[in-house]
């Protein structure tokens, strides 16, 4: 039994601010420890599950925020980017499971720290519905034929994974009061209810369905400034479809994050000369 985590940091118990996210600032520390410890929880839910071994992802900025001399040390970690798959590095169709730990809200909408891959992306669709990076990931997942078990965060991330996901199994780990405000658990009490379900979705894993990949993967990106887009619309198979948007038909689901990848550098790097402008006035 092949076991694979994927886990992100805005969706974690006690964790509310960019400060808490954003590498350097004065929460990120903790923020790392609350991280590290909802893994543990996962993956000592898993191994009480049945599993035999246990993948970790971690898919959060940098990729790099897990503390790997804490981390369970049955459990393989897969860090650090570039990475081809992103938050879906490291899955193989030899997994018989998927977790989705600490993950959040689309861009577009409410929930705790809500975004698309990228903080700049103002909206992020496929076939036309605002998509989150659980949807994205989920139909990497499906094209390795590898199930999505379970999913924890917000409750807004657990309601649309209620909507979208049927029989997928959330936790949530607390409550938005804003994009920078929580009503949070404590994090030990968000720790056990992790193992919990960690340990029943693992020893149910047989009876979980892997969905089907749609068959056209039409993406639409939504760019904070037009010099955002009048750089993307260069990627070779993207179109410029509004002043803010572009647009890509994509042949798979690696190919699908492949170009989310590629937009948001270039849009990090031309905010960074528009904000350098901004500042200089």
């Amino acid at each position: 039994m092949k076991v694979y985590i994927s886990i992100d940091m805005e969706g974690v118990a006690g964790i509310a601010t960019r400060d808490q996210i954003s590498r350097g600032g004065h929460g990120y520390p903790s923020a790392q420890e609350l991280m590290t410890a909802e893994a543990n929880a996962a993956v000592a839910g898993a191994f009480a599950g049945g599993a035999t071994a246990v993948t970790i992802n971690d898919s959060h900025g940098t990729m790099d925020n897990l503390i790997p001399s804490d981390l369970d040390p049955r459990a393989r970690l897969v860090l650090g980017k570039p990475k081809l798959q992103c938050m879906a590095a490291g899955v193989s169709p030899d997994d018989d499971v998927a977790l989705f730990i600490g993950y959040h809200a689309p861009a577009g909408g409410p929930g705790v720290l809500a975004h698309t891959f990228s903080a700049y992306f103002t909206e992020v669709r496929l076939n036309g519905i605002a998509a989150s990076e659980a949807d994205v990931n989920l139909m990497q997942l499906s094209a390795a034929g590898v199930p999505l078990g379970l999913v924890t965060g917000d409750d807004v991330t657990c309601a649309l994974v209620g909507d979208r996901m049927p029989g997928v199994r959330t936790v949530e780990v607390k409550r938005a009061l804003g994009w920078s405000a929580a009503d949070s658990m404590s994090p030990s009490v968000a720790c056990a209810a992790i193992r919990a379900a960690s340990e029943a979705t693992v020893s149910a894993a047989a009876g979980l369905r892997v969905p089907a990949v749609p068959e056209v993967l039409d993406l639409e990106i939504d760019l904070p400034t037009l010099a955002a887009a009048d750089i993307a619309q260069f990627i070779p198979g993207v179109r410029r479809t509004g002043p803010f948007t572009v647009a890509a038909t994509l042949p798979n689901p690696d190919a699908v994050v492949g170009c989310i990848v590629v937009v948001y550098q270039l849009t990090a790097n031309s905010m960074t000369e528009h904000l350098a402008l901004v500042n200089r006035r």
